[in-house]
């Protein structure tokens, strides 16, 4: 589903003033049953585990930053697996866990994301995490990196990143269904160990504030197009299409590289793309004499049809991006520390044996 604008908005208009006041009885309920069950205590492995999450639905920027701390965590020697959910893959829905296998399995059965950890690291979906986990350490693993799961509570973290879209922070400040929130905000804020801010707003200044007062650590980064594909979209024409949380998002990078956008097409996050409807696109930006351009997410589900579009017409193309993180130094010490520590505290009671 799209994301209602109201969500977004500190100042809703009528409409949104009214479906707030609809939804929020049903947002209260929400809200309850979120903290029984994020009271739970979760499983501890016998590794380090790092989460990366957010507060509200949507994309705030979770899987260029879980991949810029696998990278990070590779660097420093470290074997790290991901641990996806693999929302709209259908590998997760069977309640067991699975290793991704790129030359096996597609966008449909791992789901996008899970598709582009793996192009980094080993990764796993399984939609019961501490079973994710066991078979992550069964493969190898020397600590997990999990793609989401703030809400989670059934695997034990050690540590937990808040990713927050500055541009919009956390929205209206209310629960779902009346706002984007996945949870109140004081236990979300509770749980996490430190906040990444992408990209500039008010929002994410304010949200920033809380974590601040909280005295917690509050890093800032922002998502850069890699340089060569940057430069291909200078000054060039682009049919832009996105199935990601904020498609504006991908919008503003492409035109923070020179491209001139001609058309835009908006679809809603994890979008199972049918080929007619990428075949009319490549018929749009023929006639525009653009280039057809998506997201990485939105490209590796494209690729099972690929070969049977129409090849003298414009092929989608990824523009691919990566997290620079201002304090970059200072939270790859700090994720190193949080692993030096669970080390140096040796096995701790209730660890799942392998």
């Amino acid at each position: 589903m799209r994301a209602p604008a109201f969500w977004w908005s500190a100042k809703p208009g009528l409409f949104g003033r009214i479906m707030i006041a609809i939804l929020s009885p049903l947002a209260a309920l929400y809200g309850r049953a979120a903290a029984r069950r994020m009271a739970r205590a979760g499983s501890r492995v016998t590794a380090p585990v790092i989460c990366v999450g957010n507060f509200v639905v949507g994309g705030a920027g979770k899987t260029p930053t879980a991949l810029a701390v696998a990278k990070w965590l590779k660097r420093a020697g470290e074997t790290p697996c991901f641990l996806s959910r693999g929302y709209g893959g259908a590998l997760s829905a069977d309640g067991g866990a699975h290793l991704v296998d790129q030359r096996r399995h597609g966008a449909a059965q791992a789901g996008d994301e899970p598709l582009l950890l793996a192009r980094v690291a080993q990764t796993v979906v399984a939609r019961d995490r501490p079973t994710g986990a066991m078979l992550a350490l069964a493969g190898g693993a020397s600590l997990i990196v999990m793609d989401d799961g703030l809400q989670n509570p059934s695997l034990r973290r050690d540590f937990a990143l808040a990713v927050i879209d500055g541009a919009v922070g956390f929205g209206n400040g209310r629960l779902l269904p009346a706002g984007p929130l996945r949870a109140p905000i004081a236990l979300q804020l509770k749980l996490s160990s430190a906040a990444l801010v992408i990209g500039e707003g008010e929002a994410g200044h304010a949200a920033a504030s809380l974590f601040e007062a909280s005295g917690k650590p509050v890093f800032h980064g922002r998502l850069a197009p890699d340089a060569n594909a940057a430069l291909r979209m200078l000054g060039a024409k682009v049919v832009a299409f996105a199935g990601i949380g904020r498609p504006q998002k991908f919008f503003e990078s492409l035109e923070a590289c020179g491209a001139r956008i001609v058309a835009r097409h908006s679809f809603p996050d994890h979008y199972p793309y049918r080929p007619p409807e990428i075949a009319a696109l490549q018929r749009q930006a023929e006639a525009l004499n653009a280039l057809l351009v998506t997201t990485e997410k939105d490209m590796v589900k494209l690729a099972p049809f690929l070969p049977v579009l129409r090849q003298d017409l414009p092929q989608p193309e990824a523009l691919p991006v990566g997290l620079v993180v201002e304090e970059g130094d200072d939270l790859r010490q700090l994720l190193l520390d949080v692993v030096a520590k669970f080390r140096g505290a040796g096995r701790l009671s209730g660890e799942i044996k392998m």
